[in-house]
């Protein structure tokens, strides 16, 4: 059985390929010649699985999207008072490249506008470190998070710099408040080039992920940050990510989120998923037209709102096993707890994974509590394409947990209410 996951992200991007608002930035040319047609989406989650479809695997520059990342570098390398000390964690209001300073302090008000990213990124790696070897650790950290070595684009970086006089201007400013204590240009072009990292929207789910998944990158198993690391950046991500929009995506989308000039979105689902999506055109925020609009249906679709608080995924399957031999073989999947979206993948990547050769497979939701409306629906796809591919499905549901249902076209289902009944009806059909 194919998943169907993939099957919803592009059938979710045809839906919003038509948008063609908003532009490429324009105040850097190297970034103003992209191809604004381009457009991709990739769930990642915390297990591993990776899903995508459209341009997922088109390099582009990380932007502003490098910065909760290296927050997070600074936090694990000097600790929170150093960091704290220097960067705030309110939120400006106020566009990316405004000059928010604290009053009196002249600390930035928080980490994700360029003045307390330029800052974070003087913070990064231990004290002492020269301009050269900080920027390599930020390179090595940020690459760990994606799960392979990423480079930089040099030409980005070089039409950045050309065009970096309002950057210069706030780090000259944070020197003169000592916020910065070194050659405030070198720090600039060390930000610089950061910002000019080269990704995928398929690295940036993975990054996502590692964050969703608690500092431990799923791909590789490597904690990249420790757990309280990760807390304090969702948490400003959720508050400072999408600038002077920041607001209104926490109550339309609830995703901590970060976004970047050159197309990028990524969200952070603690416990769940990381996504990542790619649209260069921007809004007048400096956020993609068609990542927003993205975000805002998937949050829709599948419940992802951070307030509603999901229930663990990775026990959802209690246990997948063989009733009888032969031709009276049973498949059985023992479904438990609350499932939601995370939860139903998981259910989804068992079926996969087993490729069950028995005629009847029998889902079990005999312990299910609850099921949301996304996980109906992807349970009954899961119904669905098995009945194409050729087996008898039941649904073991005493509780009517799923009420009246209907897999769609294709798709054929028998609701029962104990697994005897299951072989009882399997033994008939056989005799038929």
């Amino acid at each position: 059985m194919r998943s169907p996951i993939p099957d919803y992200l592009a059938e979710v991007l045809a839906d919003f390929a038509s948008d063609t608002s908003g532009a490429p930035a324009g105040y850097i040319p190297e970034l103003a010649t992209a191809d604004p047609e381009r457009l991709g989406a990739v769930f990642a989650m915390v297990d591993g699985a990776v899903y995508g479809a459209g341009d997922v695997d088109i390099e582009f520059t990380i932007q502003s999207i490098s910065k909760p990342f290296t927050y997070a570098l600074a936090l694990a390398d000097r600790g929170f008072d150093t960091v704290l000390a220097k960067v705030g964690v309110e939120p400006s209001g106020e566009a990316f490249n405004e000059i928010s300073l604290e009053g009196g302090s002249g600390r930035p008000l928080n980490p994700m506008i360029n003045a307390g990213a330029i800052t974070t990124h003087s913070l990064a790696g231990a004290e002492g470190m020269d301009a050269a070897q900080r920027l390599d650790h930020v390179v090595s950290g940020l690459s760990a998070f994606a799960g392979r070595r990423l480079s930089i684009d040099e030409s980005v970086c070089s039409s950045e710099m050309e065009h970096a006089h309002r950057n210069l201007a706030i780090a000259h400013m944070l020197r003169s408040y000592n916020i910065l204590t070194e050659d405030p240009a070198a720090v600039v072009e060390g930000y610089t080039r950061q910002c000019s990292l080269l990704v995928t929207a398929r690295d940036l789910a993975v990054m996502a992920a590692t964050l969703a998944n608690h500092g431990v990158n799923p791909l590789s198993g490597e904690r990249v940050v420790p757990e309280p690391v990760v807390r304090q950046v969702l948490s400003v991500m959720s508050t400072c990510g999408m600038y002077d929009a920041a607001g209104d995506w926490a109550t339309q989308v609830g995703i901590p989120a970060k976004s970047g000039v050159a197309g990028g979105l990524i969200g952070a689902l603690p416990g769940q998923i990381g996504i990542a999506t790619f649209s260069p055109r921007l809004d007048a925020h400096g956020n993609s037209v068609r990542g927003v609009s993205l975000f805002g249906r998937f949050s829709s679709d599948m419940g992802l709102h951070v307030m509603e608080v999901p229930a663990a995924a990775r026990s959802v399957v209690r246990s997948n096993y063989v009733v009888g031999a032969g031709p009276n073989a049973i498949r059985v999947l023992e479904l438990q707890g609350g499932i939601r979206f995370a939860g139903a993948e998981r259910v989804v990547r068992e079926v996969m994974d087993t490729a069950p050769t028995e005629a009847p497979v029998a889902l079990d939701l005999t312990m299910v509590y609850s099921i949301d409306d996304v996980a109906r629906r992807m349970l009954l796809e899961i119904v669905r394409r098995l009945t194409l591919d050729g087996h008898d499905v039941y649904l073991i549901d005493p509780e009517f947990i799923i009420p009246d249902p209907d897999p769609g076209d294709g798709g054929r289902v028998s609701v029962v209410s104990s697994l005897g009944q299951v072989g009882s009806d399997a033994a008939r059909r056989g005799r038929g």
